[in-house]
């Protein structure tokens, strides 16, 4: 939202007092005074008198006050624009309100009181785009004691008529008859190439090295010609390719030409969301390029309207009852209801810290489908309805992956995929097809079989309360419902955790924990690092452990018995449909056979995990005990199985049906070679060998960037670490990208460094540190060329930052695996240190691809340890720069090259970027 000219408002200014707090000091504003104040005064200031203040709980966090409440500016922005975003900071509020920027922290809080009041101008502009339906949440919020609603409420004019509520203003979807088969065809070159063209534009240069990327990819479009044996293209091409763009050209011709799906598949949400933007070039018009392409993630990603609704009528008090009427403002005008990374800023639920936000999505798998009021305006049923008829889907390994393994969508199952981020299938096919029999899984599957238990609140229900209108027509399965409740009585129920920890567990499955806990106490290694968690390997079990396992087993196969046996006679209903099934009746028992086949699937893979326990090992598993801990509280225990091959089931149940698939990466070699990458993603389980394709990246990294091994910072040594960091964000200017392999030392090198770089004008954000979702600490650090970002893994390979705003990765040590029981498995099956070789060299492969995203970046990458092996060195592209100097050198390197690596601002390091094309 921009304001070219201000609405002249009747009302009186705000007489609050707007407040700042940063890692520099801390200021109020009031009566056109601003002066700084101590935490203390701040503290007592905010718990007397309503403040404005942006991102309440970063400000708590800062103050060491964490009950501080007050009136969020981000609020006030959710209510007025939902379904809208804005960077969560003084430059991103500025932005969105047409006001400058305040250059100074201490100039921030009076900015905080004008951008208030620009804001709220918008109710008494003419053109508000989202005016209906706000007096009726108004007047809602006011009664959940929203601290805005007696300013925002006066301000909003009553409206003639009554608004609609929002269930009746959802469209509804529509049933279609079932798309046929798609019709084979062979892509013509010539054609390809011309689509290309028309999606990079005319005015592009033309990429030779793109080109060929596009006529291999249309290899995976190829008819089939044998049952089993998909057309199967690996296609590395390197940064600057534009090899999104390069597989678009082939998937939509193919999509238009045969009638088909192509299922697009990432691993990370922010990649589905820069897909999204991309297909504009395909489809410029919006409504033509809704229907045509759609995004669809796992149903715990998406708003649950009846979930919601229990919340509106009271299931939700406090605070949480304030977000749910902010997100039902934002239900009405979501694209798609997506609650996480779709178009709900990421940054409302973590302003009421995640207090309810869970229970707003279906993450229990407790829908009750066409038993639900909203089931024909539902945000999931829709995506699944309009995936099945658009050309392109942009979805996620874990859903292809679950769609597959469990069944779903039978009917409109894609022929053809294409997997970018392709090096991540590995790890996605471990987390999909692995088992874990932990308290927490068997509580989850209590509560959807037995429903509220205690002083439990909620609409949930439990099996027999959602089937009961099945029960009461057919007696085998009535039995068979109420044999699966009985038997549901033996998993861990709510309190088990402190019932185990007291060596007092209750029924069979509690008592096995105790037994895995005690185990993994007396085996497991510990030290200060892995102290987060205990595991040990399910080898030479004690007798207890093997009299719970067999009890447990008992316990399970009582349970799974009735679960199948409920499963068929509901098959057998649909089969034989009384006189009372209509269609939705139909679709509820179609979606209860499903959640039932693959709960059935879960508890049966329990039980082979248990026949482990005292029996023979199986050689394509590996199988450990752990107690999961996180800053030293236990919050999970368990029995673990992974593959050793997880790529094995990946092959079976989502490639080897299909016709035709392209797996891409920009480093899909990266640490090893061809066979190691086809290892990587299942092609060798199958029968036919894939194609390969190698497009090389065209930057001139030797000339661009440059590589240092810090050699005498020492491994372990905290204050060194943080001082290293410290003078290298402050010689570059910040545009730092941190990256940490422990949690531990990132959030100390944080409280050591934050303050300082702070008052030098270089503000520090970092994950597991500030209360803010990772997407919205990346796009506040793009936001900002002066500022730099602390994070983990997720950032290592999730971060495209292109231009000014990131010029330097720091890494704080050689990305050693953790030495876990899997890791331990695999090593010795995948050549020992040449194994551990390959995965350092692939993820220092990844975050130096963090650095360079366009031909004109420049940058720096640098490693903080002298234990830095030279055989690892080419990790790094071909000819660049490596040096071992000291840390001042090193700082002199970064002041010389950085500072002079060219203008840094909005300009320079953000607008050209949404032009640019990554990868």
């Amino acid at each position: 939202m921009a304001h070219s000219e201000r609405v002249t408002s009747p009302f009186p200014a705000l007489p609050h007092p707007a407040l700042h707090a940063s890692h520099s000091g801390v200021w109020v504003a009031h009566a056109g005074e601003t002066r700084a104040l101590s935490r203390g005064e701040a503290i007592r200031l905010a718990a007397d008198t309503p403040v404005i203040l942006l991102n309440a709980p970063l400000v708590a966090q800062r103050l060491g006050y964490a009950e501080l409440s007050g009136l969020d500016l981000l609020e006030l922005f959710a209510f007025l624009h939902p379904a809208r975003f804005a960077v969560p900071t003084p430059r991103g509020i500025a932005q969105v309100t047409g006001l400058d920027a305040p250059a100074r922290d201490e100039d921030v809080a009076a900015f905080l009181a004008e951008a208030a009041e620009r804001l709220l101008d918008v109710t008494q502009a003419s053109d508000w785009p989202e005016h209906e339906g706000a007096w009726t949440a108004a007047q809602s919020l006011t009664r959940a004691r929203w601290p805005w609603a007696p300013i925002v409420a006066p301000r909003i004019a009553k409206p003639a008529q009554h608004e609609r509520w929002l269930f009746s203003r959802l469209p509804e979807w529509q049933e279609a008859a079932p798309r046929p088969a798609p019709r084979a065809v062979t892509l013509d070159d010539a054609a390809v190439l011309d689509r290309l063209a028309t999606l990079v534009g005319s005015g592009a240069e033309l990429r030779t090295g793109q080109r060929a990327y596009a006529a291999a990819a249309a290899a995976a479009f190829a008819p089939r010609m044998a049952r089993d044996m998909p057309n199967l293209v690996l296609a590395e091409a390197g940064t600057g390719i534009g090899k999104t763009l390069g597989y678009l050209a082939p998937a939509s011709l193919w999509a238009e030409q045969a009638g088909g799906a192509v299922w697009i598949s990432t691993y990370t949400k922010a990649l589905q969301r820069q897909l999204g933007h991309e297909t504009r070039r395909l489809h410029p018009d919006r409504a033509v390029r809704k229907a045509r392409v759609v995004t669809r993630k796992g149903r715990e990603n998406y708003l649950c309207l009846l979930n919601l609704e229990d919340a509106l009528q009271g299931g939700f008090a406090g605070r949480a009852a304030i977000l749910a009427h902010l997100v039902a403002r934002w239900a009405a005008y979501s694209d798609d209801g997506d609650m996480v990374g779709g178009d709900l800023p990421g940054w409302l639920v973590t302003l009421f810290r995640r207090n309810g936000s869970a229970a707003l999505t279906d993450r229990r798998g407790e829908c009750v489908y066409a038993g639900c009021p909203h089931y024909r305006r539902c945000f999931i049923e829709r995506a699944a309805r309009a995936s099945a008829e658009a050309d392109l889907v942009i979805a996620n390994h874990a859903l292809v992956m679950v769609n597959a393994a469990r069944g779903r969508e039978t009917a409109t199952r894609p022929t053809r995929y294409v997997f970018d981020e392709g090096h991540h299938l590995f790890d996605a096919a471990d987390a999909m097809f692995g088992t874990a029999l932990t308290g927490q899984e068997t509580i989850e599957l209590r509560r959807w079989i037995v429903g509220p238990e205690g002083n439990a609140r909620g609409r949930r229900r439990g099996l027999q309360a959602r089937l009961s209108d099945l029960a009461s027509y057919d007696e085998q399965g009535a039995r068979a419902i109420t044999e699966i409740v009985a038997a549901a009585g033996a998993l861990a129920a709510d309190g088990w955790l402190q019932r185990v920890a007291e060596g007092q567990p209750f029924g069979a499955v509690e008592t096995l924990l105790a037994a895995v806990r005690g185990l993994a106490y007396a085996r497991a290694e510990q030290d200060a690092d892995a102290g987060y968690g205990l595991e040990t390997e399910l080898a030479e079990p004690t007798p207890e452990l093997i009299e719970a396992a067999a009890a447990a087993a008992h316990a399970l196969d009582s349970l799974v018995r009735p679960m199948v046996a409920l499963g068929k006679r509901l098959e057998a209903v649909l089969a034989d449909a009384p006189d009372w099934m209509d269609a939705p009746a139909r679709a509820r028992v179609e979606g209860a056979i499903a959640s039932l086949g693959w709960r059935a699937e879960t508890v049966a893979a329990w039980l082979a995990l248990l026949a482990r326990v005292g029996g023979p090992a199986d050689p394509r598993h590996v199988d450990w005990l752990a107690v999961e801990r996180g800053e030293g509280r236990e919050y999970d225990i368990g029995l673990h199985r992974r593959w050793l091959d997880p790529t094995l089931p990946f092959a079976e149940t989502v490639l080897k049906p299909a016709h035709g698939a392209l797996v891409t990466s920009a480093t899909l070699t990266a640490g090893g070679d061809w066979e190691t990458a086809e290892a990587r993603v299942g092609a060798p389980h199958l029968q036919r060998a894939p194609g390969r394709f190698t497009a090389p990246s065209p930057f001139d990294y030797a000339r661009n960037a440059e590589v240092v091994i810090v050699t005498d910072v020492k491994r372990g040594d905290v204050p060194a670490l943080a001082n290293a960091y410290a003078r290298l964000i402050e010689a570059s200017g910040g545009g730092v990208l941190g990256l940490f392999t422990a949690i531990r030392r990132l959030r100390a090198v944080h409280a050591r460094v934050a303050d300082r770089l702070a008052r030098a004008g270089l503000p520090l954000h970092a994950q597991h540190v500030d209360p803010i979702d990772t997407g919205t600490l990346v796009d506040i650090f793009r936001d900002d060329p002066h500022a730099s970002l602390l994070g983990t893994d997720a950032l290592r390979d999730g971060v495209d930052v292109p231009g000014q705003s990131l010029r330097l990765v720091v890494m704080e040590g050689v990305p050693w695996p953790k030495p876990t029981v899997l890791h331990a498995a695999r090593r010795l099956a995948g050549g020992g240190s040449a194994y551990d070789d390959r995965i350092v060299r692939a993820r220092l492969a990844q975050a130096f691809g963090r650095l360079i995203r366009r031909g004109d970046d420049a940058g720096m990458f640098v490693l903080l340890s002298a234990a830095m092996p030279s055989r690892l060195l080419d990790a790094f592209p071909p000819g660049i720069r490596v040096s071992r100097v000291p840390l001042d050198e090193a700082v002199n390197r970064v002041r010389q090259r950085l500072s002079t690596a060219g203008p840094i601002g909005h300009e320079a390091g953000l607008d050209d970027a949404r032009a640019e094309l990554p990868e």
